[in-house]
């Protein structure tokens, strides 16, 4: 029994990511800024998708952080993947 239950949390988490990088030299200040990217159909079509720029305030050195995090995967499981989001976290 418990080797089914791991192979089912392997599963139910295997969709969570982070992505990040960075521009230029990367975070300077520490100034953190978080938002999120709304899709639809598994991430297929987007809503909104958040301007990563515009986030940094013309810095030119900043990181990005691209996530499915465990709420964004909760949201997703209760939409049967209709309506699925990300956070994006961008660090001047």
């Amino acid at each position: 029994q418990s080797f089914i239950f791991t192979i089912l949390m392997t599963i139910s988490l295997s969709s969570c990511y982070v992505m990040s990088f960075d521009v230029g030299k990367g975070a300077k200040v520490g100034v953190t800024q978080s938002k999120k990217n709304h899709y639809l159909i598994q991430g297929l079509i987007p809503l909104s998708t958040v301007d990563v720029k515009e986030m940094s305030a013309g810095a030119s050195d900043y990181s990005v952080t691209i996530e499915h995090s465990f709420l964004d995967g909760f949201l997703q499981f209760l939409t049967a993947g209709i309506y699925t989001p990300n956070s994006v976290t961008v660090v001047r």
